[in-house]
């Protein structure tokens, strides 16, 4: 499954790092990052529920970038 989500980030190094960070996370196929458009793509593990990966996802790209935001 994937799902586009809105993000907040203010440097285009800082999207990448998230971009990294949200790879990482258990759950996560597959994850882009789309700086111009503050756009994150997320392709979840068949198994997963991005209800319970996404807050994964967050807390991740914090440890990277902490005033980062993901609305989902």
């Amino acid at each position: 499954m994937k799902k586009s989500y809105k993000i907040e980030v203010d440097c285009a190094n800082c999207a990448n790092k998230m971009e990294q960070a949200a790879r990482n996370t258990p759950g996560v196929k597959d994850a882009s990052v789309n700086f111009m458009l503050l756009k994150m793509n997320v392709e979840f593990e068949d198994d997963q529920d991005p209800r319970s990966v996404m807050p994964e996802v967050l807390k991740n790209c914090k440890k990277v970038e902490d005033d980062c935001e993901i609305f989902f």
